[in-house]
């Protein structure tokens, strides 16, 4: 009875799995043949990827778009791993009245859905282009600073704060160390498997950015990877295996940050300390 019962658990396991796995094992067949077998459906792995990828750089500016979205989500990831810690560890270790008051508050803007900010933020940038072209409309800083950091990271980065053994802060404030110094010698270095979690979640959220981008990024050289796919797409008779290319490099990056980054991204997800 116990194996009969494995048999199935290892049956609907591979099931699940095949069907996770199928949407990206079509997504790098399709890379592989032309639109028309595409559409057809086709299933088995054609010889046009050279092909596809030379009509993929030669029709669009692909390194451009690549290096614009490697540009934001970097710099995105590690501000808003400076920023968000930074707040996170002092909402925890530092003791105040209106801590929780203003801890409160700030989880309260998680409730407020983007599409409502779209227009406000849109018309603060285009005053700020006035006097400021360099962080206005069109502009790389135009979509860093409003996604640098968030609510979420905040609170994630204080409740993994509450695993961290409050005995190294006290032998490093013995030793003469500074707060910034226990900060950055002490708590970063410790809290690695929650900078790796956070990291990942902040990198791949910023290369998928598509929404603000597209009403803030107005030049073709300024397109970050998901504006060009968009752009793939749009045309009247769309070239499905060129797209389908274009997506698999677009892929490529995030899945690598999280393959080479998997275990800390368990262990910072579970709060574990080291």
């Amino acid at each position: 009875m116990a194996k009969i019962k494995r048999i199935f658990v290892y049956l609907f396991l591979s099931v699940v799995s095949f069907v996770s796995i199928f949407p990206f094992l079509w997504m790098i067949i399709s890379a592989t043949n032309p639109s028309v077998d595409v559409t057809k459906g086709k299933l088995l792995p054609g010889n046009f990827l050279m092909e596809n990828l030379k009509k993929l750089l030669d029709s669009t500016e692909l390194l451009q778009a690549l290096y614009n979205s490697a540009v934001i989500a970097i710099v995105t990831t590690v501000l808003a791993m400076l920023i968000a810690s930074l707040a996170g560890y002092g909402f925890e270790i530092f003791r105040s009245k209106s801590r929780d008051a203003v801890f409160s508050i700030l989880l309260l803007s998680m409730m407020i859905p983007f599409a409502a900010l779209m227009v406000p933020l849109y018309r603060f940038f285009a005053d700020v282009s006035r006097f400021a072209p360099w962080i206005g409309i069109n502009t790389v800083s135009s979509v860093i600073l409003p996604t640098v950091t968030t609510a979420f990271l905040i609170f994630f980065f204080r409740q993994s704060t509450k695993m961290f053994p409050k005995d190294m802060l006290e032998a490093g404030r013995i030793d003469g160390l500074s707060e910034i110094g226990i900060f950055f010698k002490i708590f970063m270095p410790t809290m690695k498997t929650t900078y790796a979690a956070a990291g990942i979640i902040t990198f791949m959220a910023s290369w998928n950015n598509y929404l603000w981008p597209l009403i803030v990024l107005q030049t073709p050289e300024k397109k970050t990877i998901p504006l060009l796919i968009s752009t793939l797409g749009a045309g009247y008779a769309p070239d499905y295996g060129v797209i389908m290319v274009a997506i698999v490099i677009a892929t490529l990056p995030t899945a690598l940050v999280f393959f080479l980054l998997q275990k800390h991204f368990v262990a910072g997800m579970t709060g574990s300390v080291k």
